[in-house]
């Protein structure tokens, strides 16, 4: 008679108060990326100017990623994710403000994205690098797809069409949503355990022993340069960003052009692509179990690129929002994967500048891309999306072996990890990333 398999462990109550924050804050998340360019929409139709606010949201990556990172692993991340909420509270209260006063242009919403962006560079790091503190090395998939669906439930099916509907009601009426879900946000983070806080207590949770001494930043660059296989991980992940960036830079003009929708209805068509990412992020880890790493990222990444490319290829809002469906559960179950991989090999001392570095490689070209997105569109609207698709099929394709080779290196780190010869170096590299 066969054994019942053991239940899971749960994840805790520390990471069921980070997740309760990750929640409110990407409800304020999903409610203003969709209102912002609707908004955008009532003052310019030009694609570049639109794709432009894409670009500049991603610009604090390139210039803050790293800054940010090396506050997150010298300070309280808890106070850091709260101070970062509130600046971004601030902001959507100021363009709310702006609206009702008839003074809000182009350039002063081009001015507040940027804001906005800030406070995420500090907000989103420390979340990721706060997850390894609260769960074991074991969880890290479980516990990244459940932030990953949570993120995809609340911003896709719940935000984005309440962005919608507030938006065609009143202007403003988003971002007094938005300023709220971050206040409320900014203050349930404080009520995440003191384990937390800190870099050098992740490496204690994860290994049950004392942590090593907090590397400097070059031993951090030297640490992401040698490992042969996440730096051209990195390479990777940032080419294929910066396609899709290029893709959909100037998406709401797809759909309120090309396919036609009325303003009110751009959430609920959000809503159905999220559908994809939904699933995707619920049987991410299932699908790792079961084929293993390497396959399940090879393979996402290629469906990824396909969806992305089908978009391009049709001017039907049907088969488009299918094919945009089927490229979000692609990105959905490539994210958890690698983010726990990264999690499992980046040392907990350095982890928020590692991934302050991560970020500002794999969205540094993101704002570029992006503007050119929109140039391009203005040709074409579609265009984009066949460019971008193409060039993450391709290099997916090119990079199909060191794709293949992430299980058998993801196996290698857990036991370097465990083996007592090493135990001393190695004691903390069972935290990591997923962004």
């Amino acid at each position: 008679m066969s054994t019942p398999a053991a239940k899971p462990a749960a994840l805790g109550g520390g990471f069921g108060r980070l997740w309760t924050a990750a929640i409110a804050s990407n409800l304020a998340d999903g409610i203003g990326r969709t209102a912002v360019p609707l908004i955008a929409t009532t003052l310019t139709r030009d694609p570049a100017l639109i794709a432009g606010l894409t670009a500049v949201a991603f610009l604090p990556w390139l210039l803050f990623g790293i800054p940010a990172g090396m506050l997150l692993d010298r300070v309280d991340r808890r106070v850091a994710m709260a101070v970062a909420n509130g600046l971004r509270f601030a902001v959507a209260a100021l363009v709310a403000l702006l609206i009702a006063t008839g003074d809000l242009t182009i350039w002063s919403l081009y001015g507040c994205v940027l804001l906005f962006g800030l406070g995420e560079t500090v907000f989103d790091n420390a979340t990721t690098t706060v997850v390894p503190s609260l769960v074991s090395r074991d969880q890290l998939d479980r516990a990244n797809g459940r932030m990953q669906s949570a993120e995809i439930v609340v911003q896709n099916f719940i935000a984005t069409p309440i962005a919608g509907f507030l938006f065609a009601a009143a202007i403003a009426l988003p971002m007094w949503l938005t300023g709220s879900g971050f206040l409320i946000s900014a203050l349930l983070v404080l009520t995440i355990p003191v384990a937390a806080a800190r870099a050098h207590q992740v490496g204690a949770r994860q290994t049950g022993a004392e942590a090593a001494p907090r590397p400097g930043m070059g031993a951090v660059v030297r640490f992401l340069w040698d490992d042969r296989f996440l730096r051209k991980m990195i390479i990777l992940t940032s080419i294929t960003a910066s396609a899709l960036s290029f893709a959909q830079g100037s998406v709401v003009l797809l759909l309120l052009q090309t396919y036609a929708l009325p303003a009110s209805l751009v959430g609920v068509v959000t809503a159905g692509v999220g559908v994809g990412a939904l699933v995707g992020a619920l049987l991410s880890s299932r699908f790792v179990a079961r084929f293993g790493r390497g396959r399940v990222m090879f393979v996402s990444i290629l469906i990824s690129g396909f969806g992305i490319l089908g978009v391009g290829l049709t001017g039907n809002v049907v088969l488009g929002v299918l094919s945009y469906a089927i490229g979000a559960f692609g990105v959905a179950v490539w994210n958890v994967p690698w983010g726990a991989l990264r999690q499992a090999i980046i040392p907990g001392a350095m982890l928020g500048r590692a991934m302050g570095i991560v970020r500002t490689i794999g969205w540094g070209l993101t704002p570029i891309a992006t503007v050119l997105g929109g140039f391009v569109a203005r040709v074409d609207l579609r265009l984009p999306f066949v460019i971008g698709g193409v060039i993450v099929v391709v290099f997916a394709l090119i990079a199909t072996r060191l794709l293949l080779s992430a299980g058998r290196y993801g196996q290698a780190q857990a036991a370097d990890s465990t083996s007592p010869d090493d135990q001393n170096q190695n004691q903390t590299i069972s935290e990591g990333t997923a962004s």
